[in-house]
């Protein structure tokens, strides 16, 4: 669990989490990732694992974070199955049986939570979340309604194969699909609302959202294979400008032969398009061709995800 000055809510979402480990006789480990609170949250952290020895604790310097704090969550577990939820109550830890015999019985990879009811403010969070949501399902192709419900169950396979950086935490679902696991669907929960302080993200998470979706879209397609698309674009745009060139030129030279007035190439705006075009594609082929040569020597180029070997 990621936390950010959540120190009044800890306490009660433990000993909720506690109370269902014991009714389904899990063996388990709670691991608090504290991303640099300014509150007593890690006080009462080393209070909750000095009196519980299956609570562990991170904490970070500064504030890096909730995909940081998952990162870092997600290196040190070492559970068949991996849960996540939010520590400010509004997830509900009673959900985590059910969507972990999904994973153990049914064989998914990954269970992502849908808060069907939202507890939250219509105009600041339910209908830019619906809005956030469908762009998230046409432009990854997966079919969940929300991409970015804290409470989620993994495959303990999952968490080791991806790597959450920036804020791709929206996200986790589809780089579980990029990394090779395909068995992703979602389960509606509760949703409560918050008990104790205040939301730690405000309106700009949907822009934020929106420029990282196009950023985890675009390297996940031409990552390994940038000249595809920068070489693809720059060679239509340069064939777009040649065009443009030709056809003034052709022009010219027709009304030139028919006597025909005709205006100077230099004045016709048609001209500075074309130049502009052949200029910008020949920047595109040639950033392609850079990127290319920094894909070759990337460190993992030769990383693949094998799922089993014989």
């Amino acid at each position: 669990m990621p936390l950010l000055n959540e120190a009044e809510s800890l306490t009660e979402l433990v000993e909720r989490i506690v109370n269902v480990a014991a009714s389904q006789k899990w063996t388990y480990e709670i691991i608090l990732v504290d991303d640099g609170s300014t509150d007593s949250s890690w006080s009462v952290v080393k209070g909750l694992s000095e009196s519980n020895p299956d609570v562990h604790g991170i904490r970070f310097r500064r504030n890096y974070g909730k995909s940081a704090a998952l990162q870092c969550g997600f290196e040190q577990a070492c559970g068949r199955v991996v849960a996540t939820l939010d520590a400010d109550l509004q997830d509900a830890p009673e959900e985590l049986p059910e969507m972990a015999k999904m994973i153990t019985e049914d064989g998914f990879e990954v269970v992502s939570g849908w808060k069907k009811k939202r507890k939250d403010n219509a105009f600041t969070k339910n209908i830019p979340s619906k809005l956030y949501n469908f762009t998230a399902r046409k432009v990854t192709g997966i079919k969940i309604h929300d991409m970015n419900c804290g409470i989620k169950v993994y495959d303990g396979e999952v968490v080791k194969n991806i790597e959450v950086y920036g804020e791709m935490h929206r996200y986790i679902p589809y780089l579980a699909k990029n990394a090779g696991f395909s068995r992703i669907t979602e389960k509606p929960v509760a949703h409560s609302k918050r008990k104790f302080g205040k939301s730690k993200f405000g309106m700009n998470r949907f822009v934020n959202g929106l420029l990282d979706l196009m950023s985890l879209s675009f390297t996940s397609r031409f990552s390994k294979k940038p000249m595809h698309f920068f070489g693809f674009s720059g060679i239509l745009m340069f064939l777009a400008g040649f065009i443009m060139t030709v056809w003034i030129i052709a022009a010219k030279l027709i009304h030139q032969s028919q006597g025909i007035p005709y205006r100077a190439v230099t004045e016709q705006p048609l001209f500075y398009l074309a130049l502009l075009a052949v200029v910008l594609g020949t920047l595109l082929f040639l950033a392609g061709f850079i990127c290319e040569l920094i894909s070759r020597n990337a460190h993992d180029r030769n990383h693949y995800n094998i799922k089993e070997r014989f």
